[in-house]
């Protein structure tokens, strides 16, 4: 029957995704800031979509079938259907910011320039910006129209192409071409101007260097100018390296992310074909590398595009909670020694985790403190902590992952700063990649060791905890405990095989289990008792794992999944039928892995790092972890249910990949998990 099995797309489905971000640009119920911030967010995930996935398929064409044989789809088709969709959702895209965000901000007295009439004062401002700050930072370059000079552009970066003619001989020689970097590096990309009349009023980096381009240019008649970026390929390509120093590797290949192969180019859909073909044969690029868009780029840079207006146009922020059994206690320990406690980010304060490591490097009692690092903020308390127990004289060992993408160069350089302060660095291990998200403190009281375990959905992360939805799992349960510190025997001996009872482990027993589990679903239905099944994750892609759910959802087995992006599973079809997908797009970002199997009515659930994809049940070090506590897990199950009802931000997955609204029948109650979700632990 697995013959007849069909699944979606995989990079249709993050782009299917990904328009739901789109969506929630469209959406006046939220406020006008929070829909910019989507516009960023939406800009932002394309860009990294074209610089890993688009990139990764454009390196498989041209390759000898021998070496892709079994890649089951064409990746030249795959890219012409990934274009298709990115044109459509360019438009929608296009239209929301000119024809909607815009006339907005003008409404609420705040306009961006766009070749309107500027006040005098503006002007002069302008001038005055431009010739003291501006103008120091233009390094224009002319480009050759024959091709003979090479010149580079940097990854990700805006430029304006110009197109000129020399004033002295302004009908007797061809046009000259030229580029130049807007540096928003250094002075940002929106400068404010001086307000007036109350209006706030702003202007693109880019837009002031257009009206000073006669002065970069002086000898020039300026014909028109176009912005355009190139992005390019940002896979190191070491994921799955089986040998050698991963250490060494990155820090030489870092640098070739900066130089890699074109991804995509995007330039302004006005630009003329003569200057179009200069640019080809400047930057040795292809027409498989263009893709036109429209003025302007980079609108990821609307994460920085303030509001005069604060807090007016926004969200209103939302008190992070307590919990109540650490609020009994002055020590973390003292509680996590009666307690099982789980926390659910963003709703709960993410300081009870830098409590728990701040109290391990000074607890007198403590002796050894083992973590992961997946991704870490930028000035890391946690991992300052980590220091600080190091220099009061703790054994501290820390497995860095270094692959962690566009995270790498910043966890060299934490891994670097832990060394120096005496901490044992593992720093990669060829052939896997680390993803668990785990930290084990050990102490010491009248002879007697006692273990104490923090593990998580998300990253050791205290500012993306107040973004993503994850959850936070606090205890000292012997069964975990044991298991747990065989993960870090296992990152300390990787050649070492171990048995895992309790959690479930990539290449041990995870898989094994899972699919016992879901055995145990269809032989509960095949015996007419209700069969269930509650699955929460970022992506899945694995087809052994999707195959076994298409086989569970025929023998009548309910499954209810909740995915954010990648979906390879096609609902709506004979052999899936019994299984429905929810998406969520709201204020937070949904990170959480929750898999809770009914199991005649006693649940059981377990939290992870990993989602159902392949390389997370196959090529990483992951964890799921169980909850044992009774009080916990129907927590849990509340929250999914909570989840699974929300008719506002929440739509169905169908078999062609499009978001569907979920309706409301005769103007029923409105339920947003989200919302929902903090109201339901405010009142426990």
């Amino acid at each position: 029957m697995s013959e007849e099995y069909k699944y979606h797309d995989r990079e249709l489905s993050w782009l299917s995704f990904n328009r739901l971000v789109l969506e929630q640009i469209k959406d006046k119920e939220l406020p006008l800031f929070e829909r910019i911030k989507f516009l960023a967010i939406y800009s932002s995930n394309l860009d990294e979509f074209y610089r890993v996935r688009v990139a990764n398929q454009r390196s498989l064409i041209g390759l000898k079938k021998k070496n892709i044989k079994n890649l089951d789809y064409k990746p030249k088709k795959v890219l012409e259907n990934i274009k298709e969709e990115v044109l459509k959702q360019q438009i929608d895209y296009e239209n929301e910011y000119y024809n909607q965000i815009i006339p907005e901000l003008e409404e609420s007295g705040i306009l961006i320039f766009n070749n309107q009439k500027l006040e005098d004062k503006h002007i002069y401002f302008i001038k005055e910006y431009f010739s003291n700050e501006l103008f120091p930072e233009i390094q224009p370059v002319l480009l050759s129209s024959s091709g003979a000079v090479m010149s580079f552009l940097k990854d990700n970066v805006i430029y304006l192409a110009i197109k000129m003619q020399r004033k002295d001989r302004p009908h007797n020689i061809k046009p000259r071409y030229a580029v130049i970097q807007v540096p928003t590096n250094t002075l940002g990309r929106f400068i404010q101007l001086p307000d007036y009349k109350g209006k706030y009023f702003v202007i693109f980096l880019e837009d002031m260097i257009r009206q000073h381009l006669t002065n970069i240019f002086p000898g020039y008649n300026i014909l028109s100018s176009y912005s355009i970026k190139l992005s390019r390929n940002a896979d190191l390509m070491i994921e799955d390296e089986f040998s050698g120093d991963i250490l060494s590797k990155l820090r030489k290949n870092l640098k070739k992310r900066k130089t890699g192969f074109p991804a995509r180019f995007s330039y302004d859909r006005t630009m003329p074909d003569d200057l179009s073909e200069v640019l080809k044969l400047a930057f040795n690029l292809t027409e498989e590398d263009f893709f036109s868009v429209g003025k302007y780029l980079n609108f990821s840079d609307f994460f920085t595009f303030k509001n005069p207006f604060s807090p007016k146009f926004e969200l209103e922020p939302v008190k992070s909670l307590k919990h109540p059994i650490f609020e009994q206690y002055d020590s973390i320990f003292s509680a996590i020694d009666k307690h099982d406690i789980l926390l659910h980010f963003p709703y709960h304060t993410y300081n009870y985790v830098l409590k728990f490591f701040n109290e391990a490097a000074i607890d007198p009692y403590v002796i050894e403190i083992k973590t992961t690092q997946y991704r870490v903020a930028t000035n890391s308390a946690i991992v300052n902590a980590l220091i600080a127990a190091a220099e009061n004289g703790k054994d501290v060992t820390v497995y860095v992952e270094l692959r962690a993408r566009f995270d790498e160069a910043s966890n060299i350089k934490f891994a670097d700063k832990m060394k120096k302060a005496g901490i044992h660095i593992i720093a990669g291990i060829p052939g896997l990649k680390v993803h668990a998200k785990v930290a084990l403190v050990t102490r010491k009281v009248s002879d007697k060791e006692k273990s104490y375990v923090f593990t998580g959905t998300g990253n050791f992360n205290e500012k993306t905890a107040k973004q993503y939805a994850d959850e936070g799992f606090f205890t000292s349960e012997k069964r975990i405990i044991k298991d747990i510190k065989k993960i870090f025997l296992y990152l300390e001996t990787p050649l070492e095989t171990f048995e895992f009872k309790n959690i479930l482990v990539p290449r041990f027993n995870m898989i094994d289990v899972f699919k016992e589990k879901i055995d145990r679903e269809i032989k509960n239905s095949k015996q007419g008792k209700k069969a269930h099944l509650i699955l929460k994750m970022n992506g899945i892609g694995d087809k052994e794992m999707i195959d076994y759910l298409y086989q569970a959802s025929s023998e009548n087995v309910d499954i209810e999944l909740i995915v954010r992006g990648i979906c390879k599973l096609k609902p709506r079809m004979p052999y899936s039928k019994n299984i429905k997908i929810t998406r969520i797009i709201d204020r937070y970002l949904e990170h959480s892995r929750i898999y809770a199997f009914y199991n005649s009515g006693e649940w059981e659930v377990y939290i992870s790092s990993s989602d159902l994809l392949t390389r997370n049940l196959r090529r990483r070090v992951e964890m799921m972890v169980p909850i044992y506590d009774k009080e916990l897990i129907n927590e849990i199950i509340d929250i999914l249910h909570i989840q699974l009802r929300d008719n506002t931000k929440a739509k169905f997955l169908d078999e062609n990949i499009n978001n569907i609204k979920k309706e409301r029948k005769n103007n029923s109650k409105k339920y947003r998990a989200q919302v929902d979700t903090y109201t339901y632990l405010k009142e426990k």
